[in-house]
């Protein structure tokens, strides 16, 4: 069997880069078929063609908003009530009419359940876990696609490391750059966090610093509604001594210094810093991102839509850097996963917290955020995800987590929760998948988080199963999953 060096240092295994080591490998076998490697190369040709079709909704994707309920809402009380259960299972709150017939909401979102023709629902989102009753353990899943390696008794992880899996987003960044003078993937209004683990899942990993998300994380407590009124983007912003024509000219000095040492670019032209410097003072010269940051050139009225507090205007601000250019933001519910107040981590108090705090702002940030795009032609290329890490016990008081709950309270549940999927080429008005008669388990079409994230990555037209390297120079796929065409229209 001939045995042929591929090429190691390669990042991707995309269709218009030399055949991977494995491939060339498999041509011995392939000669006792009777194919030649010009007719296995062929047949690879035309099986990348047939990827780049990909099916429905392929490559409809120019930009997505997650937004990220961390803290693991319960969806017995919001999308997938259940009647004709027992008392310690039903959701004390009552269930109301949606858009949909014969589904219906709880009465804590009567704002999004009068546009659910606009979006698909999944009520079967389920695995089985594996130390990932954990919130930051799960989070790390459902923002890499993959489960970390340690964690502890205590179900604490290790920090942020720089061999961690790349957030979702540092992946569509790096695979589908944006052409604009504008912030790429931008994170807000709080990091990631259980405990003092925080950012686990939200940076770039062994894809390396430059892709990492803009972090958008004002000063304040999470309890401060008024945190977006006070943004600072200094990093974005000229100094009051350096015009724009001047910052250009100090651009082209640098050229003709550079001109001058072949040597030192030699040196560092894998670093790529000609393209990350020209792309940082497009950036700042262009003053696009800090237009898109000024939240105060909307009208009163649409503010008022959002919600006046952190999560709504933060919706506000992720519409309008979609708007801009931005290709990735992710909206981070404004609360450590696991807290109080309007965490959505309710061990106990789920009735008052759920009513006066965490559905409230929910419903008129998502329902607004969902209508704005619509109403503005955005939605038709903006993808718009909301997602917990997991959902809450069907029965209350119980402890499935090691928590202790109270008689008004859920605990992790992992098994069954929703989602919520919207725009770039979704289906309006679906509902995918069904839960059992107690919201506890799918009896129809389980989706397992890392399909989702699968399906993200088809609607950017990127392959889930493509390689990337990581720090060891290990081929890993993506993701290890196909998307959900189902959920496309």
């Amino acid at each position: 069997m001939w045995r042929f060096q591929g090429a190691p240092g390669k990042d991707l295994c995309d269709s218009h880069l030399s055949v991977s080591r494995r491939d060339v490998l498999r041509v011995g076998g392939s000669g006792l078929l009777g194919l030649s490697l010009g007719g296995m190369l062929q047949l690879r040709a035309h099986a990348n063609e047939s990827k780049i079709t990909g099916g429905p909704g392929w490559n409809k994707a120019k930009s997505i908003i997650m937004v990220y309920l961390q803290g693991g809402p319960s969806h017995l009380d919001l999308w997938d009530p259940k009647e004709n259960v027992p008392d310690n299972v039903k959701s004390v709150f009552k269930a109301i009419p949606t858009k949909i017939p014969g589904i219906q909401f709880s009465e804590t979102l009567p704002k999004l359940a009068q546009i659910n023709d606009r979006f698909t629902m999944i009520r079967s989102m389920s695995y089985t876990p594996n130390g990932l009753f954990n919130h930051t353990a799960a989070i790390y899943q459902m923002m890499t696609g993959y489960t970390t390696d340690k964690v502890s008794p205590s179900g604490q992880l290790e920090p942020p490391s720089p061999k961690d899996f790349p957030n979702f987003g540092s992946n569509i960044i790096r695979l589908r750059p944006t052409d604009q003078p504008m912030l790429p993937f931008v994170m807000l209004p709080r990091p990631l966090q259980e405990s003092n683990v925080i950012g686990k899942g939200g940076s770039a990993g062994f894809l390396g610093k430059a892709f990492d998300p803009y972090t958008l994380f004002p000063d304040g407590d999470d309890m401060d509604m008024k945190k977006l009124e006070r943004i600072k983007i200094d990093d974005l912003q000229l100094r009051p001594d350096v015009f724009a024509v001047r910052l250009e000219r100090r651009a082209r000095l640098r050229e003709l210094v550079n001109d001058h040492m072949p040597d030192v670019n030699k040196a560092v032209q894998n670093f790529q810093l000609d393209g990350y410097y020209d792309q940082a003072l497009n950036l700042i010269v262009s003053g696009r991102a800090r237009e898109a940051f000024n939240l105060s050139s909307e009208s009163a009225d649409l503010r008022d839509r959002y919600g006046r507090n952190t999560f709504g205007q933060s919706c506000l601000l992720a519409r309008r850097l979609v708007e801009a250019g931005t290709r990735v933001v992710e909206v981070i519910w404004p609360k450590v996963a696991n807290s109080d107040n309007h965490s959505w981590d309710h061990h106990a108090g789920l009735s008052e917290r759920m009513k006066n705090r965490s559905a409230p702002m929910l419903d008129t940030g998502l329902s607004t955020l969902i209508s704005d795009l619509d109403e503005r032609g955005l939605l038709d290329e903006t993808l718009v995800i909301a997602v917990g890490e997991f959902g809450r016990s069907p029965q209350r008081g119980v402890s499935t987590s090691g928590n202790n709950n109270t008689a008004d309270g859920r605990d992790h549940w992992p098994y069954c929760y929703t989602s919520v999927v919207a725009g770039a080429g979704t289906r309006r008005g679906y509902v995918h998948g069904k839960s059992d008669k107690t919201a506890s388990a799918p009896v129809e079409d389980p989706v397992h988080p890392m399909q989702l994230l699968a399906s993200i990555y088809h609607a950017f037209g990127i392959e889930p199963e493509t390689v990337v390297y990581n720090h060891l120079n290990q081929p890993r796929e993506l993701v290890k999953a196909q998307a959900l065409t189902q959920l496309f229209a």
